[in-house]
């Protein structure tokens, strides 16, 4: 279906450059863009895709902003994505190319492409990696993992009600870009997601041709589907690079809590890194929400553990386990992970003066209900097989602001996190 990367930038044009022509906010501080990404006439080429594109959804109504000879590719699979509306009259373009029809994207260009229609905006919060390598040497390069809820846009514009968030800071056309950024910065080698709502018109086309294969699996009842011009359900993603690791087997797992299935769910792949040969299971969930449910969560975590005992035969295979678990530490589904026969620790808690202690926030956000400032997130790992050799730092309270996320600043209301692993250097043995 998909017969050229030109006719995959096509179903990408659809929606958002308009909405870059948009004033910004006021007292904003300006970054300007990068000389060599200042926009040049466009080629016929491309105003003939773009043309093609705006007659195949109409129903958008809109035009095309190009941006010239030497970025036209990237900002055609930057710069819009599909309607809702669009995609029910087109589903041609929520199927999955094939990747060898895809042509590569440079993630330096991607990313001078984001902070080109950013550069309005104040610049990305700075966060540092601290090292935590202990004595053990590692023969491999390491594997860096992120872990971060992105904030499902439909949720974000519709049901969360972020008080202090300006709309605009809240604009698809630029949080995708902030996303993006977030993401290349650290130039994760998997990547694990919650509240994806755009994976088909967006993740999945431009990661695919940065290097990566993905898997989605959306919630069976998704909120998004309750807000007017959703994007569809949102779910789990999870991302690998390609050219580092070999996919052995995947499970999409619906997770079922007092017998019940749920509407939570998670991902699951055994990975062969290609350089040592070594396997391990990378997982991804998004646990229920709200004060109240943490029985059910518990329940839940249960299940996700008996999952994984199974497809790492008993903790033979390490294991690496990101997710938002909308549970602080003190909650009993923390204390399933934390002692779990699969032998799991949380890497965060090395970023304590005592290694033992969880950060004092991971997500902060002021609703109309009030303030929240939680710790929900984590990295888990087989602590016995993996050692964590850095982890990115977290914001501080004064790189926040006293407005709290999503801001114009950062585009969600949870904290990435981002580790570095190695193995240990005994592969035998129980872990």
């Amino acid at each position: 279906m998909y017969q050229s990367p030109r006719r995959l930038c096509s179903a990408l044009l659809q929606r958002d450059a308009p909405g870059l022509r948009r004033l910004p906010a006021p007292r904003l501080r300006r970054r300007s863009p990068p000389p060599a990404i200042v926009p040049r006439p466009a080629s016929p080429r491309l105003l003939a895709a773009v043309s093609a594109a705006s007659g195949a959804a109409r129903s958008c109504s809109r035009t095309a902003c190009s941006m010239g000879n030497g970025t036209s590719r990237l900002y055609s699979a930057l710069a819009k994505t599909l309607t809702s509306s669009a995609a029910s009259q087109h589903p041609e373009y929520l199927v999955s190319p094939d990747p060898e029809h895809l042509e590569p994207i440079d993630p330096k260009e991607l990313l001078e492409e984001c902070r080109a229609v950013l550069h309005t905006r104040p610049p990305r919060y700075q966060r540092d990696f601290v090292d935590l390598r202990t004595d053990c040497p590692s023969s491999h390069p390491p594997i860096r993992v992120m872990q971060w809820n992105i904030l499902a846009q439909a949720l974000g514009e519709g049901k969360d009600n972020f008080v202090q968030c300006p709309v605009e800071a809240l604009r698809w056309e630029e949080r995708k870009c902030l996303i993006l950024e977030e993401i290349l910065a650290y130039q994760p080698d998997i990547l694990c997601l919650q509240e994806v709502d755009h994976y088909f018109d967006t993740f999945h086309p431009l990661l695919s041709r940065l290097g990566y294969q993905g898997t989605f699996f959306p919630k069976p009842w998704s909120p998004c589907l309750d807000v007017e011009h959703n994007n569809g359900p949102d779910g789990c993603a999870l991302f690998f690079l390609q050219n580092r690791f070999k996919l052995v087997n995947s499970a999409n797992i619906r997770l079922t809590a007092m017998t019940l299935k749920t509407n939570q769910v998670a991902i699951a792949q055994t990975l062969e890194c290609k350089e040592s040969g070594r396997q391990f299971c990378i997982a991804v969930t998004h646990l229920k929400a709200r004060t109240g449910w943490e029985r059910f969560r518990s329940a839940q975590g249960c299940d996700l553990l008996q999952n994984l005992q199974n497809i790492t035969q008993g903790a033979k295979i390490p294991l690496i386990v990101c997710g938002d678990f909308n549970a602080e530490p003190t909650e009993e589904v923390y204390k399933h992970f934390a002692s779990s026969s699969l032998n799991l620790n949380s890497a965060y808690k090395l970023l304590s003066p005592d290694g033992q202690s969880e950060p004092p926030y991971t997500t902060w956000k002021i609703r109309t209900s009030g303030e929240c400032r939680h710790t929900l997130d984590y990295i888990w790992y087989s602590k016995h097989a993996l050692s964590v050799r850095s982890a990115l730092d977290l914001l501080t309270e004064e790189q926040i602001g006293p407005n709290r996320l999503p801001s114009f600043n950062y585009p969600s209301d949870h904290l990435s996190l981002v580790c570095d692993f190695s193995f240990n250097e005994e592969p035998g043995g129980s872990l």
